[in-house]
């Protein structure tokens, strides 16, 4: 395909649906590298994010993560000050909107995001990355959810209390029966069951309770690295049953074999190339096993140091749609996979985040 043809393509792709992108690290950046300041950030800001590289970008929505670090090993219970921290997070959010209010528009919904679309504004959603943030207790979960979080990931690197984590010692197989309970509160609740960061006994279990469709919010595909942090294909193959997605992660040591070796190692030497084209090798095979109805993008920008070749931003997303473009990419399958899939799966359970939340399902 012309290169002219290529971008004609990612053109109408982009006017179809904007770039839903399910994991941006950028709250927590600011908190750790700025002090949670929020000045600056039209464009230049340090790192992969800023408001021109989104607006670049294509980027119409974002679940940003509302972060908070795991205890260090050898140590029990929840993080310390985990709720606490969470808030701190969502507030750094709500002060980024309140401060670009031209840019930026709080967002619980698909409709909102439709309606932030129209108004020339990047929606912004809220994601919480681990069942440690809740510190075990369903009343902050519900709070979580009437604050607008859309999302929590089960786990974060280390087993919780209910669910085991992928780069953790197994000790739950998969879900304990309150793990369990917890994600029919999930469902209940309209919050998408995020199954990033779990082991696949943990996604089979999941996925064998859920009610509703799961996300994973930055995964790639195990099949092509086997990395403890990617999806294996018996996982994939139940999305469509289960209507989820799977958000493709750029993150290079989860997408090739020898950067993961040369990290693992401590990183002696020049790091090894990751082209553009691996990444895209990655959503290809999540589309062939999943299917096209059932694969997004989570970049987790300003959660890593590095990305593919030629992506140094959140402006690059246009580069990976033209990559799949010319290997024979229609425009609407680039749309579904750019954002009308995730949107999809917030419509269906935007009725339950919209409803009674009453502690029904479990109590503490």
């Amino acid at each position: 395909m012309a290169g002219q043809d290529v971008a004609a393509v990612v053109a109408q792709a982009l006017d179809l649906a904007p770039v839903i992108d399910g994991h941006n690290d950028w709250p927590w950046e600011l908190r750790l590298h700025h002090g949670s300041a929020v000045a600056g950030l039209e464009r230049g800001f340090p790192g992969h994010t800023d408001i021109a590289r989104l607006r670049a970008g294509g980027v119409g929505a974002q679940l940003w993560s509302v972060f908070v670090e795991d205890l260090p090993p050898g140590t029990d219970g929840p993080a310390a000050g985990a709720v606490v921290q969470t808030l701190e997070q969502i507030d750094v959010v709500h002060r980024i909107v309140e401060a670009y209010p031209d840019d930026f528009v709080l967002a619980r919904s698909a409709a909102d995001i439709e309606a932030a679309r129209a108004s020339g504004r990047i929606a912004a959603l809220l994601g919480a990355e681990g069942g440690h943030q809740i510190e075990d207790s369903p009343g902050v979960l519900r709070m979580l959810a009437a604050l607008g979080v859309r999302y929590l990931t089960l786990t974060h690197n280390r087993n919780s209390a209910w669910a085991d984590a992928a780069t953790d010692e197994p000790t739950h197989g998969g879900l304990t029966d309150r793990g369990r309970a917890y994600v029919r509160e999930l469902n209940r609740l309209g919050m998408l069951v995020d199954l990033s960061h779990v082991a696949p006994a943990t996604m089979h279990a999941a996925l064998g309770v859920s009610s509703a469709p799961v996300i994973f919010s930055h995964s790639s595909a195990r099949a092509l690295n086997d990395h403890p942090r990617n999806v294996p294909d018996d996982v994939l193959a139940r999305l469509a049953g289960n209507g989820g997605v799977v958000m493709v992660t750029f993150v290079p040591q989860f997408l090739d074999r020898a950067y993961r070796e040369w990290d693992d190692a401590g990183r002696v030497g020049p790091a090894p190339r990751v082209p553009l084209a691996v990444l895209a090798d990655h959503v290809e095979h999540a589309r062939d096993v999943a299917g096209v109805r059932h694969i997004g993008l989570g970049g987790d920008f300003d959660g890593v140091d590095a990305m593919p070749e030629g992506i140094t931003g959140v402006d690059g997303y246009p580069l990976l749609l033209a990559e799949l473009a010319r290997r024979g990419w229609s425009a609407a399958d680039l749309a579904g996979l750019a954002g009308a899939n995730v949107l999809r799966v917030l419509r269906a359970t935007d009725d339950a985040f919209a409803g009674d939340r009453e502690p029904t399902a479990l109590v503490r």
